[in-house]
């Protein structure tokens, strides 16, 4: 590549993140409500209404759910809290700055576009799920989302493209006014969802703690996956607690939120986020999925559409509806800005409406295909361990590096377009992961198992649970090459100024 083009797109990422360089000033720090309501607003989303059912459909036991989840969340929540939010408050810098710093432009402006591909995937689930209300009021049928082949109707893809447009508009007016949004909603959705839950229980003949257990066993959570559907467990109910937003606590995506916190100690708000919305509302769902489900076999339906709508419908009426069109539209809205602005960094000439409208329309497409729902929980497993490991770099720039004698930020004293170490974690720790899991899952990867150590060939790899090892070892590649490369060419003992 010239000279000239690569001085010209460094020029253009520092122009971009100008400001993000410097730690944000006293007073544009904020308190405890804040991020409680951001947290609560952000985490109770529509998707809620599909993961809960998901579960059920997985064949999780009672225990599974209940305990299972519950382990997750706490992990989830001390992963904020005690590895997010503390480097945020040191160094209060945006997430892209600072793999900036350790990764080298090139490496950002790849991140950037391909979280930006993944935030269009997460806001077409959630615009899918919006659209099965509207489709629910217009009488339009709406596609099963156990059921991965089924196309949508014309009719319906015509109500999802009015919904993303709508998305897409108001994504355009700025996060600030979709969060005042998103704080006023919070507190009504987790209602709606307590409340079908409670409803749908006594629809399935629940009348007390004395017979709850037995028929949460029997009816809800039965320890049977359905045909097509893999078995769950409780690591792997834990595991998708944990995994689910892990690009944004271990991963480190929400430094960009808690550099504007007073205290790190505010990274424990992120537990209104999980307990509202990954805890009560999963299990609501999930009570609600096999209430409706047993309302139609009862009724004489063979194959019971399961769909947000139809489920929140049956459970709570218009509320119901209205609830799952709020909790799609909450978040799809921000996180349609949240790829806005990650395209931004690969596209740093285009104007911010100009990628948003983009965006919208990758959001548009994911929405009308139902593997994108029926595949939602792999979709989130891949997205968390793919962007993962950057993450990890982070922490070990910040907090290890200097007591291991490396220096930390080395592709920013050097002043390096791409740092190899990084390179080799991330994609490394990724790929040695996903291959161990797509040996038993793909017949054209089963190869490996006829050439692998015996070892490796019996262990039988989950994504849910790839999380510790794919840690582990994105840390251990990444300190490896950073110890070589900087005894190759070791770094100034003080950083360079960078231009």
């Amino acid at each position: 590549m010239p000279a000239e083009q690569s001085t010209s797109i460094v020029d253009r990422l520092d122009e971009l993140y100008e400001y993000d360089r410097e730690p944000v000033s006293e007073d544009k720090l904020y308190g405890w409500r804040t991020f409680i309501a951001m947290f609560s607003s952000e985490h109770i989303a529509g998707t809620e209404f599909v993961l809960g059912p998901l579960l059920v459909a997985h064949g999780v036991t009672a225990y599974d759910a209940f305990v299972g989840l519950l382990v997750g969340n706490v992990l989830a929540v001390l992963s904020w809290a005690l590895l997010c939010a503390p480097i945020a408050v040191r160094e209060r810098l945006t997430v892209y700055w600072q793999i900036r710093r350790l990764a080298g432009p090139y490496l950002t402006v790849l991140y950037s576009g391909l979280f930006a591909v993944i935030l269009c995937l997460l806001a077409g689930a959630m615009v899918n799920v919006s659209t099965t209300a509207v489709a629910k009021v217009a009488g339009v049928e709406s596609p099963n989302f156990l059921e991965a082949e089924y196309l949508p109707s014309a009719p319906w893809i015509g109500i999802a493209v009015a919904v993303g447009v709508v998305v897409a508009l108001f994504a355009m007016l700025g996060f600030e006014q979709l969060a005042h949004f998103a704080k006023v909603a919070a507190p009504w959705m987790p209602c709606v969802f307590l409340a079908g839950g409670f409803a749908s229980l006594a629809s399935l003949g629940v009348t007390g703690l004395d017979n709850f257990w037995e028929i949460a066993n029997e009816k809800i959570w039965t320890g049977e996956a359905q045909p097509g559907q893999i078995k769950y467990g409780f690591w792997h109910c834990a595991g998708l607690a944990w995994l689910c937003n892990i690009s944004q606590h271990m991963g480190m995506g929400d430094v960009t939120l808690f550099r504007y916190a007073k205290k790190w100690q505010m990274g424990f708000s992120s537990a209104f986020g999980m307990f509202l919305g990954h805890y009560m509302a999963w299990i609501c769902s999930g009570i609600m999925c096999a209430a409706f489900v047993n309302a139609e076999l009862a009724a004489g339906v063979e194959n019971p559409n399961v769909n947000p709508g139809n489920i929140a419908m049956f459970a709570v009426g218009w509320a119901g509806l209205v609830c799952v069109v709020l909790a799609g539209w909450t978040t799809a809205n921000p996180t349609l800005y949240r790829a806005g602005l990650a395209l931004q960094v690969a596209t740093p000439n285009w104007r911010r409406w100009a990628v948003t409208l983009f965006a919208g329309a990758m959001m548009i497409v994911a929405a009308c295909i139902p593997a994108v729902i029926y595949y939602l929980d792999r979709i989130v497993a891949y997205y968390g361990l793919f962007f993962m490991p950057l993450g990890a770099f982070i922490v070990m720039d910040y907090w290890v590096f200097p007591r291991l004698g490396l220096a930390p930020y080395y592709a920013e004293r050097k002043r390096l377009l791409w740092s190899w170490p990084a390179a080799v974690g991330w994609f490394g720790s990724f790929g040695i992961c996903f291959l161990l899991y797509a040996k038993d899952q793909y017949p054209q990867f089963e190869v490996i198992n006829r050439v692998a150590p015996t070892f490796l060939a019996n262990y039988k790899a989950d994504m849910f649970l790839q999380v510790l090892p794919a840690w582990v070892l994105a840390i251990t590649l990444y300190t490896g090459c950073s110890l070589i490369q900087q005894t190759l060419s070791p770094a100034n003992a003080q950083p360079e100024a960078t231009e």
